[in-house]
């Protein structure tokens, strides 16, 4: 099973996905800086306010740092917030180290996707909605309402990953070459 973050990285460039998972090339995210940044968000945020219910949104009960894991799917990962709406619907709720600009990146949508879709299939309740807190400068709460369409893709994704790994062919390159950059794999990719 492969998790929502690999997923986000072949998104990044499907590159990452022959590094990690064909070559075992590992990406040492321990040595960059916004992701020890959102690990250490995640800590605090299990242990501060584990009471604290959104009921703006209408939330009426959460489950914090929840692992879910569907083979079906073969996706697996851990899900900051399950919430629990008044009419039985349930959303994913994930916190990124990072600033909303005003538009939701595909990556932050398909991962938000991935966990509705266990969600769905663990608890077997309705999700229609998740939720995504971008908490660099204070806590920017921004809901997205899912379409059918948005399902398919990212089975799409996941399949096109698991293509890359059962049949452990060398990708394309992202089509974005400031990508590039500020990546992990830059000195040994061609």
């Amino acid at each position: 099973m492969i998790t929502p973050s690999e997923v986000i990285e072949h998104l990044f460039c499907p590159r990452f996905t022959y590094f990690m998972n064909c070559l075992n090339i590992p990406q040492h995210e321990e040595l960059r800086y916004k992701v020890q940044k959102g690990r250490e968000l995640h800590s605090r945020r299990e242990k501060e306010n584990k009471e604290y219910l959104r009921k703006k949104i209408g939330c009426v009960d959460k489950e914090l740092s929840v692992y879910v894991a569907s083979p079906v799917l073969r996706v697996r990962g851990i899900i900051d917030e399950v919430l629990t709406f008044t009419d039985g619907s349930m959303a994913p709720l994930d916190y990124k180290y990072t600033e909303y600009r005003d538009y939701l990146f595909v990556t932050h949508k398909v991962q938000s996707v991935l966990y509705a879709m266990l969600i769905k299939e663990v608890y077997h309740m309705p999700v229609l909605r998740g939720y995504i807190c971008y908490a660099r400068d204070g806590t920017d709460l921004k809901e997205i309402i899912y379409k059918p369409e948005d399902f398919k893709y990212a089975v799409s994704v996941v399949n096109e990953i698991f293509n890359v790994i059962l049949m452990g062919y060398y990708p394309k390159k992202s089509s974005w070459p400031n990508r590039c950059t500020d990546c992990c794999y830059k000195n040994i990719c061609v």
